[in-house]
């Protein structure tokens, strides 16, 4: 078995969430579907210019490591541009997007890194660079957000036994880029239920929130939403509040929702099908292949720049040729 998941968004803003409004299926935009046995999934964006910006998880299994790649979106809803925003040797995934000081960053997981780092962007939206390890420890689906006067993070942690599906953790700062500090009580809260971040953390009417997933029945299959009311260096206490399942959201795809995220604008979600395929065999033998000959990392930004740059010459070139056979005309 195998999971796909699908991505998309709505025009409504994550508050209308906590208000108490369902996800409608007819309001939902759906990015395109990949090819077989690839996926998107953990959608963020930004909308900025009349664009819509999605950052995703992109997802091979023949490669079994994910890249962070962008669609972007006019205000019709048509695609415009995609490409790859941020790649490492190692997986990522889970890329929440940050607005502080005037500076844009992401704060991908990269758990198989040992740690978890901020990236600032150079250029939007697809450079991205290394600003500050923000923890020791490998995070997964780490969530910042700034909240009374604090910059706090929920956290998962990997371990036995399915760790990182059924601990919450909490670090806090005075500012974005640290230093950080473990709040005493790690785990705050734990359960499969109430554990795994699952989105954006937000405000509405005063009270913060913060989706998580479920992963009771199976990974990712559905988003709880957590309503916390304490939240301190050495207080935690929260109570879920609403439940968000795949329903008939997309035909097809009713086996997890794992993703709540956004802005006052905007909502993304993800939703996800179990598969079966008698070509499960060959692509795992294709991933390890690709290990043996070491294809599975990401090809550097200077290849993909010259691969970009001899196009354009050889465009060039042709239509050169096309001038000279012409007699210049």
């Amino acid at each position: 078995m195998f999971d796909i998941w699908r991505v998309g968004y709505v025009r409504k803003g994550l508050s209308h969430l906590a208000a108490g409004e369902p996800l409608s299926a007819d309001a939902v935009r759906w990015l395109p579907p990949m090819r077989p046995f690839q996926f998107i999934a953990d959608p963020f964006g930004i909308r900025r210019d009349g664009v819509l910006t999605v950052f995703v998880e992109a997802f091979d299994y023949r490669v079994r490591r994910g890249e962070i790649h962008y669609y972007q979106f006019n205000d019709a809803d048509e695609l415009t541009g995609q490409g790859v925003a941020l790649a490492e040797p190692y997986h990522l995934s889970y890329p929440s997007v940050i607005e502080d000081g005037g500076e844009l960053y992401m704060l991908p997981e990269g758990y198989k890194s040992g740690g978890l780092t901020l990236y600032r962007c150079k250029r939007f939206p697809d450079q991205w660079e290394p600003v500050q390890r923000l923890l020791d420890v490998p995070a997964i689906d780490a969530t910042v957000v700034k909240h009374g006067g604090r910059w706090w993070m929920f956290y998962a942690l990997p371990g036995p036994e399915d760790r990182a599906m059924r601990e919450l953790h909490v670090a806090y700062a005075d500012a974005l880029l640290g230093p950080w500090t473990a709040v005493a009580g790690n785990p705050v809260l734990s359960g499969f239920d109430t554990a795994r971040p699952g989105g954006t953390a937000f405000e509405h009417q005063g009270r913060l929130y913060l989706p998580v997933q479920d992963c009771v029945g199976t990974y990712g299959a559905a988003v709880n939403l957590l309503r916390i009311d304490e939240l301190s260096p050495d207080r935690f206490s929260a109570v879920t509040v609403q439940r968000f399942e795949p329903d008939s959201l997309l035909e097809g795809y009713s086996d997890g929702l794992h993703t709540l995220s956004g802005d006052d604008e905007v909502t993304f979600v993800d939703v996800k099908r179990i598969c079966h395929s008698p070509a499960e065999g060959w692509v795992k033998s294709q991933y390890k292949l690709r290990r043996l000959f070491g294809l599975n990392g990401p090809r550097s930004r200077l290849t993909r720049r010259s691969i970009t740059e001899r196009s354009r010459s050889q465009a060039g070139s042709t239509r050169r040729d096309a001038l000279a056979a012409s007699g210049g005309r």
